[in-house]
């Protein structure tokens, strides 16, 4: 059966009509959001990561905190810009999570999106080797991250102070990360943008999150799109040889109209983000999925036709969340009881 989870992108901002005017309100509504999710028998809780904006920024503390208040749901990321990080501490930190919540972390990492800050990544202390570009400083981290949370040494062992309790790697000669989660390596997951990088995941042994926007556009409708993207993943992974089957998300903006509220916040938006949206990214041409705005039933409808929906193991629902933990509990809940039997 499908996993339903949601993506919060962490909104905050003191105006008119946000129930989330600050940082802080927005990391303990994000706690909530889980637990609301949690109990509406949702599958997961995902949250973006965006730096130097009013917006989610480091997932981990949120995610420990997520992982202390839930006990069933899976938690993870959509994604962490890995432009900006240092493997062997995500991978600490990552591990210390996963083990605090008995294996549920899903790790979704990529390159990241645009941003409002040039090259913002080196304010962290962060810079390309040799003449990588922005895309090939993320792929690399992630195959060092793949590699520290397999166990690979990592630091040489100084043998005045290594004692018993430095994990060697013998083979190596090498320390290893820890603390490791061992299953935490098969539940990384790259964001990917277009075909190519799905099949660059696929090869790396990654699951895939397809993005919400597409930089292969072709004329056909998103969900096609994304199908075809999800298709070369899976057969680039079985010509990998993995020997184990990844996961693969989709995400969708899925308002479901069940009372005056959510009437009156989206019901005139329904026609108008009906539809895909075509635009230019960074020099190329995307396609950016619709969104699902109306009754249960005409919304199941539409999600059985949606292809990419239809193949995809785990459907991430992007949810408004300055508008406050009760008014997307009651959004969760509509996924579950309305949704469900549409996404699989």
């Amino acid at each position: 059966m499908t996993k339903i989870g949601f993506l919060s992108f962490g909104h905050y901002a003191d105006v008119p009509g946000s129930r989330v005017a600050s940082a802080a309100e927005m990391l303990r509504q994000s706690i909530d959001l889980a637990v609301a999710a949690e109990e509406a028998g949702l599958d997961g809780a995902y949250f973006r990561v965006h730096h130097f904006a009013r917006q989610a920024a480091s997932p981990i503390p949120l995610l420990a905190a997520v992982a202390a208040r839930t006990s069933r749901i899976e938690m993870g990321t959509g994604v962490i810009d890995l432009r900006y990080e240092v493997p062997a501490m995500l991978a600490e930190q990552a591990s210390a999570v996963d083990l605090i919540a008995g294996g549920r972390l899903q790790l979704g990492v990529s390159r990241g999106s645009p941003e409002p800050a040039l090259r913002g990544w080196e304010a962290f202390g962060q810079y390309p080797q040799g003449f990588e570009d922005a895309a090939g400083m993320a792929r690399r981290k992630a195959v060092e991250l793949a590699g520290m949370l397999s166990g690979a040494g990592v630091a040489t062992a100084d043998p005045e102070q290594a004692h018993d309790r430095a994990v060697l790697v013998p083979e190596e000669g090498l320390l290893r990360v820890e603390p490791r989660s061992e299953g935490l390596r098969r539940r990384i997951w790259w964001g990917a943008g277009s075909a190519s990088t799905a099949r660059w995941a696929a090869e790396q042994g990654f699951n895939l999150q397809s993005s919400t926007l597409l930089l292969d556009d072709d004329g056909r409708d998103f969900g096609d799109l994304q199908a075809a993207q999800i298709d070369e993943y899976r057969t680039a992974w079985h010509e990998a040889g993995w020997g184990w089957t990844p996961r693969v998300s989709v995400s969708r903006s899925i308002i479901p109209i069940v009372d005056d509220e959510s009437d009156r916040y989206f019901g005139l938006r329904a026609q108008a983000e009906g539809r895909d949206q075509v635009g230019v990214l960074e020099g190329v041409r995307s396609r950016f999925g619709r969104s699902y705005i109306g009754e249960p039933d005409r919304l199941a409808e539409q999600l059985r036709a949606d292809a990419a929906v239809q193949a995809a193991d785990t459907v991430l629902v992007t949810v408004p969340n300055m508008l406050g933990v009760d008014f997307n509990a009651r959004l969760f809940e509509s996924l579950h009881r309305d949704l469900r039997p549409a996404l699989g």
